[in-house]
């Protein structure tokens, strides 16, 4: 093949090497518009995979990184004028500028033919010239630009800023530096990557930024390769405790806000991208080289692997694409943790590290625990004394006071609709889901949405609570969970709106009953989508209606023994439509601004709460973002809670989305827990109102990481109980506790212990057992330079 790759970075560099080594015959050619020692950036960090994968495609090369390798396997995180260590991380890492001279000697030696300080020749000459187009030409790549209406690139430019720097400080460890200043909290990454030097990144949000006075060069232009020295001389002052006496470096630092860079495209024709022209993801969470460098094996991989261009460049689309994308959301996570990090700062020392080390959700209490099992005690211990309790236990089974309702642990399982109702009454199906999900071991288990009259149902499977006929039912639910478990059972009250009248779920999600059997109402005349029904806006009269309905179903669910009640204002039912501007376009007193928006279901949520028991808590559901351009924000969620907390409610419940077809959600693990983050650090703090994280949250180790990491009080699972209606109790048994949190029913206590496998019955070697407690030995690594630095050849 003839290949032409733009960009003599790292990414570009080793896939020419790796081309050459598949085949020879190769004839490789790359453009670097640098000379070769124009090197910007200090240290490079590299996983144990992507170190695996560089060992099993090129042990040369990789024992040539090895020996100039940084390791080591602590964080230290210095917060509130304290260090604080945790260990069993591990890390690698070496000079950038060394892992350059490297490659640029490995395509030297393997005969790629390589022009530096040379403009690339335009895209299409290339295209044409060439098998192969590789564009490895980074964030602002050429290559991406010239087919911008093919790779579809999007550019999310971001809130901190930061800037790239090198000290002769030698840290023996990963370093978190959180500093409070006059101006806000900024902050310091800072690792080791050789024998002579560590990298020093300095980030904090631009309103500090900007406080603090580091925008006086903003219009400045600076010439190629120069650095802000006006601000590294600010830096050195600012951060000479943390420099110790030490040099801070410069190489082409200046300010800078990070941008992701998302394409819908990798590939076209003979053009691919690789690295930072096809994705990036925070620093914050590893190395953009690290990426690049993926990317090109695989890339040389699949054109190895495959008989033509293009099987081979769909292939390498779909074996990296799904592993950036993860990268991509866990790098997300703590891009905007740190940008929000000042919400963080009230918190207890411990907390705050777990907070810190668990941001992107690759790291969990599990993980930390298997790392570090001295430092997850101290979590499990702080946990216990901030909430006031005696025993330290598993967070998840620790209890909690909802107002005056008292819950044995801090699991719910999420209101879940069935569809599986006549004419609104609850019949035995509903006994046994809701009765088994109480005997699985949760705290609180909730209704689905029961419904205030025939016509706010969403389905005609829809249950519901406007006769007598349909409380005594419930009743009889109510009278079995509090019987047979030590559970609490909630009510959730809702009214379709737009989004009523259709068929049940497994024949139709959303689409409208083919006789168009109820007529639908909103806040507006707007459909929830493409071929639902078109609402009445509603009058003040069916205001009026609708909240006497509220009240009247509140006061039979009371009457049926319900220990809490949920208004559902999300998921763009009734009350929900009403506070997205997506689907209310009122010009009167209840449409427009925000206050006007949260008018109704604030009259509904007062009117419910003056007939709902006083000792029985009241909480709220709500959708924390619409997902859409132009729809609620996770700001506009904090000002929804901050509404419904001042009028009385009991705990907020963060869900996100539904509210109109158009939604495009970043799905993934615990994807909305950070809207109840937000919420908990910004409305409920002050005033000890629970909030309730729900969404994809799908092991006892996320609920544990979450609720340790203060990001909420409560968690909700829905799809995990349908699939295990006694998660609770197995994730007791599966963590080995014992308690009041996970009794387990009398009638099913023999089999309370896991079964035994064969793995679990295994006689483990003597040897194992014999080394079993030198385990622990390298939790805490520190990097400790040789006496003699490597050198490169």
């Amino acid at each position: 093949m003839k290949i032409a790759i733009v960009g003599g970075g790292p990414g570009g560099l080793y896939f020419a090497a790796l081309m050459k080594q598949l085949d020879p015959a190769h004839e490789i050619t790359v453009w670097e518009r640098n000379a070769p020692d124009d090197t910007f950036g200090f240290g490079v960090v590299f996983s144990d995979e992507t170190l695996g994968g560089i060992e099993n495609a090129d042990p040369e090369f990789a024992d040539a990184m090895a020996r100039r390798f940084a390791r080591w396997t602590d964080i230290d995180i210095h917060y509130r004028g304290r260090s604080h260590t945790i260990g069993g991380q591990g890390f690698a890492a070496m000079s950038r500028k060394d892992l350059l001279r490297l490659l640029q000697e490995r395509c030297r030696k393997l005969g790629v033919s390589v022009h530096y300080s040379t403009l690339t020749p335009p895209v299409d000459e290339l295209s044409a010239s060439y098998d192969l187009v590789v564009g490895a030409d980074g964030l602002n790549s050429q290559v991406r630009a010239a087919r911008a209406d093919v790779f579809r690139p999007s550019l999310d430019r971001r809130h901190n800023r930061y800037m790239w720097l090198g000290t002769d400080r030698v840290f023996e460890a990963f370093q978190f530096f959180v500093r409070q200043t006059e101006w806000g909290t900024m902050q310091v990454h800072g690792y080791p990557y050789s024998e002579t030097g560590s990298t020093f990144i300095v980030e904090m949000h631009e309103d500090v930024w900007r406080r603090a006075g580091f925008d006086d060069t903003e219009e400045t232009e600076f010439p190629p390769g120069a650095s802000d020295e006006r601000a590294v001389e600010r830096v050195r002052g600012l951060f000479a405790e943390e420099l110790a006496g030490h040099q801070v470096f410069a190489n082409n630092s200046k300010w800078l806000n990070f941008t992701t860079v998302r394409n819908e495209r990798w590939h076209h024709g003979n053009l691919v991208l690789v690295g930072d022209a096809a994705h990036t993801a925070h620093f914050s969470i590893g190395s953009g080289t690290k990426l690049a460098m993926e990317d090109s094996l695989a890339l040389a991989a699949c054109l190895h692997e495959h008989p033509d261009i293009e099987r081979a460049l769909t292939a390498y689309e779909a074996e990296r694409r799904p592993v950036v994308e993860s990268t991509q959301r866990a790098a997300q996570a703590s891009l905007e943790w740190f940008e929000n990090i000042g919400m963080y700062v009230h918190q207890e020392p411990t907390q705050f590290c777990f907070n810190l080390l668990t941001r992107s959700r690759r790291i969990t209490y599990d993980n930390l625990r298997t790392r570090d099992q001295e430092f997850a005690d101290r979590v499990d211990a702080a946990f216990a004394t901030s909430q006031g309790l005696a025993e330290v236990a598993p967070a998840m089974f620790q209890p909690f006071r909802l107002g005056e309702l008292e819950l044995k642990n801090r699991v719910i399982v999420s209101p879940m609709d069935m569809y599986s109702a006549v004419d609104g009454v609850p019949g035995d199906f509903h006994l046994v889901h809701l009765g088994s999900k109480a005997m699985g071991g949760a705290g609180l288990v909730m209704t689905e949405m029961v419904c205030v009259s025939p016509d706010a149902r969403i389905t005609p499977g829809c249950t519901g609570l406007w006769t007598e006929e349909q409380r005594d039912s419930w009743a009889r639910i109510v009278s079995f969970v509090h019987d047979r478990s030590t559970a609490r059972i909630g009510l959730q009250l809702g009214h379709s709106g737009r989004k009523g009248s259709t068929r049940l779920m497994w024949e139709g999600m959303d689409d409208p009953l083919p006789d168009g059997n109820w007529e639908t109402v909103g806040p507006s005349p707007l459909p929830y989508g493409p071929g639902s029904a078109v609402p009445r806006e509603v009058t003040r009269a069916d205001m009026d209606r609708i909240t006497a309905d509220f009240v009247a179903a509140a006061r039979r669910g009371a009457e049926a023994g319900f220990d809490l009640l949920e208004l559902h204002c999300a998921h763009g039912y009734l009350l929900s439509s009403f506070l997205s501007p997506v689907a209310n376009h009122r010009t009167d007193e209840y449409g427009g601004s925000l206050q006007n928006r949260l008018r109704f279901p604030l009259e509904v949520f007062d009117a419910v709460r003056a007939v709902w028991p006083a000792g029985r808590p009241m909480i709220v559901r709500i959708s924390a973002t619409d997902w859409v351009p132009d729809g609620n924000t996770e700001h506009d969620a904090v000002g929804i809670a901050r509404a419904f907390v001042a009028h009385g409610a009991d705990a907020i419940d963060v869900s996100s989305g539904q509210v109109t077809r158009d939604e495009d959600p970043a799905y993934g693990r615990s994807y909305q827990t950070p809207f109840a983050d937000r919420i908990r650090h910004e409305v409920t703090a002050a005033t000890g109102t629970a909030v309730i994280a729900v969404g994809a949250i799908a092991s006892y180790d996320d609920v544990n990481s979450i609720l340790l990491a203060g990001r909420a009080d409560l968690c909700a699972l829905g799809r995990t109980h349908l699939y295990d209606p006694h998660w609770t109790l197995h994730a007791a048994a599966e963590q080995d506790y014992r308690g009041a949190a996970s009794e387990w029913p009398v009638q099913y206590r023999a089999g309370s212990r896991k079964p035994p496998t064969s793995r679990t019955d295994a006689v483990r070697p003597r040897l194992s057992l014999l080394r079993a407690d030198d385990s622990d030995q390298n939790v805490h690594l520190r990097w400790t330079p040789p006496r003699e630095p490597a050198t490169v050849t």
